[in-house]
């Protein structure tokens, strides 16, 4: 099995507008033309059972269509969507309510989108109440093609995140995900700062942008348990992604976990079945 914990699509009304506008300030040619059916296609070229989508909110405004949307598609057809929320929503605990009472397993930041460090007291107070009720939080960790010039989740200010939200304790259990292998275009860093903490960090984007050497490193000083393969489809190649993952030099249990098993264990907390 194996399960792609970052994904997106967008509806299809306006999937073509958003994925040219996004190639554009990116600089990056989607492997998709970005719609549900798109992400599917590519997932069975792939030989992907399982996709995670992690919508991205960039007004408050669009809180109730975005995550909508995600409970439509959430659990059909081998997608798992989560949900979304923005750092300037009001009633922020009553928004992370709903989103868990619509069977969304987790929610999605971009700081760099979204306007706001990661380590920023909106984020926080999202981030504290959200683990409190079993939901996880993914975020975009390191460089964005986009937003050249800045970058509002780097490794000194994820661990500042961590260290605000847990109160400087260890969590019992990891319900973060820096995506990026924890920052993009920052690994060396990762390695030496973020490497072993109790949290997750996805392949999004990564498994071709950096010597195999060095993410074995990194998986290694991590811990397998708490790596999740992903891609970032539409601007990764699925089908790519998984020729790589297992063509890396790694033991059956790590390739295991990577691919499908430490998912599983996020996924079944939300009564997801597979």
């Amino acid at each position: 099995m194996i399960i792609d914990f970052h994904t997106h699509n967008f509806p299809d009304k306006i999937a073509s507008s958003v994925i040219a506008k996004l190639e554009a300030s990116g600089g990056t040619k989607a492997s998709t033309d970005g719609t549900l059916d798109g992400l599917k296609r590519s997932m069975k070229k792939a030989g992907i059972d399982y996709s995670v989508v992690l919508p991205v909110i960039t007004a408050p405004k669009q809180f109730d269509t975005v995550n909508r949307y995600a409970a439509e598609t959430n659990g059909k057809d081998g997608i798992i969507s989560f949900g979304g929320i923005h750092p300037d929503n009001d009633d922020v605990e009553s928004k992370l309510d709903l989103i868990k009472e619509l069977g969304l397993p987790g929610i999605k930041f971009h700081p760099d989108y979204q306007g706001v460090y990661i380590d920023d007291e909106r984020y926080i107070r999202i981030i504290r109440y959200a683990v409190s009720i079993g939901l996880y939080v993914t975020t975009h960790a390191g460089f964005d093609p986009a937003y050249p010039d800045i970058i509002r989740c780097t490794p000194e200010r994820a661990l500042k995140m961590l260290d605000r939200v847990y109160d400087g304790k260890e969590p019992d259990e990891p319900r973060i995900i820096l995506a990026h292998l924890g920052s993009l275009d920052e690994t060396d860093k990762v390695i030496e700062m973020i490497a072993g903490k109790n949290l997750y960090l996805d392949t999004a984007v990564m498994l071709d942008r950096i010597p195999e050497e060095k993410i074995l490193k990194l998986i290694r000083k991590h811990g397998a348990d708490k790596i999740l393969f992903a891609t970032d489809c539409p601007w990764a190649d699925q089908k790519k992604f998984v020729s790589i993952i297992n063509s890396l030099d790694l033991t059956d249990s790590e390739r295991s976990l990577i691919t499908h098993k430490n998912a599983i264990n996020i996924l079944k907390k939300h009564n997801i079945a597979f």
